[in-house]
């Protein structure tokens, strides 16, 4: 299930004794934990009723030490075990069958959540599909846009502020977010927003405040650097190159990305000659919708022989990189001008 679902379980009261929260979002898992403690546990009685435990440091005898004492002036007994994989390590063996036979035989005083938090578990391993067959696994994947805007205006209630849902939409596109190039997760758009939440003034953020603060992503500023070079400003190319290399951004990977897009936008462009459709060519080029818009939309700002030419300059570079050349800075403010001379 999703944790969408498992949500909808807690607020409808049919929760069951043990759970695997496994995926990306920590973020959403914590959230899962608080519904938990929200529903089942008196605030006031939280250090009786709630036990973390580190994967690590637990074996057998202490989950089951942990889950045999009852909840005190609360409902239900929440234990959570942080690291799954670790666990599982300490209770090889013959262990590991009595630690399923003790899951069958769980009271429900208590719910159990194992939580995958270091992406061990694999879906062809028999403690997921010990989990998943009883449907007791739940996937705490990344936010999809509808829940990520719901997300991001429950942030902004809780600090007095609001946001146009164009602007909504404008900060989901400029986060990195949903980009398969970054891995950033809740936290880290968390403390983004935070700090526009802090910059703006008054009850409105606004566009200005969002484009002072946010951080642009390498994805962003790539498509704005092919903009220049779109519009043969050498000028304007080399602005936002060196802006990503004042924030640290690695050349060898600026340089990569610049290729990746190149070829999408190339490759999308021969697909559109031959005939294919937009839902065949997102699949061939194994992208997401999200980029996928974007490589759509911007190729239609070049030709398909300047982006060869773009290509065959790329391949030049790369070459040169690898062999006789120390300078990458310079060379790459050399590829830029050369690639906005018409």
């Amino acid at each position: 299930m999703n944790y969408s679902e498992f949500l909808k379980i807690i607020k409808e009261d049919n929760i069951d004794n043990f759970y695997l929260f496994m995926g990306h979002e920590e973020y959403m898992m914590n959230l899962a934990m608080e519904r938990l403690k929200d529903r089942y546990i008196m605030e006031s009685f939280e250090t009786l009723n709630f036990t973390r435990m580190e994967g690590k440091d637990c074996h057998l005898d202490d989950l089951i030490n942990a889950c045999e004492t009852l909840p005190f002036m609360s409902s239900k007994k929440l234990v959570l075990v942080k690291d799954l994989g670790a666990f599982m390590d300490n209770i090889k063996g013959s262990r590991e069958e009595e630690f399923y036979q003790y899951l069958d035989n769980l009271g429900d005083h208590l719910v159990l959540v194992f939580l995958d938090n270091t992406s061990f578990i694999k879906k062809n391993m028999k403690v997921y599909k010990y989990f998943n067959k009883k449907q007791r696994a739940v996937e705490f994947t990344k936010l999809d846009k509808k829940d990520f805007s719901t997300w991001l205006n429950s942030i902004l209630n809780r600090h007095g502020k609001k946001m146009s849902m164009v602007d909504v939409n404008y900060f989901m596109d400029n986060s990195s977010y949903f980009s398969r190039n970054i891995d950033l997760n809740l936290y880290d758009i968390e403390n983004e927003i935070l700090k526009i939440i802090d910059y703006s003034k008054g009850d409105v953020i606004r566009r200005e405040d969002i484009d002072q603060v946010l951080i642009k992503s390498i994805d962003t500023n790539i498509f704005e650097l092919l903009n220049a070079i779109n519009r043969f400003d050498a000028q304007g190319a080399l602005k936002v190159f060196n802006e990503m290399y004042m924030s640290n951004e690695p050349i060898p990977r600026i340089f990569y990305m610049i290729s990746r897009q190149i070829r999408l936008l190339l490759s999308y462009k021969l697909y559109r000659q031959k005939g294919y459709g937009d839902s065949q060519i997102k699949e061939k080029l194994g992208i997401k919708d999200f980029e996928f818009k974007k490589i759509r939309s911007q190729s239609f700002n070049f030709e398909t022989s300047q982006l060869e030419r773009v290509m065959e300059y790329l391949l030049e570079m790369d070459l040169r990189l690898k062999t006789v050349s120390n300078q990458d800075k310079l060379e790459m403010e050399i590829l830029l001008v050369k690639l906005c001379k018409k």
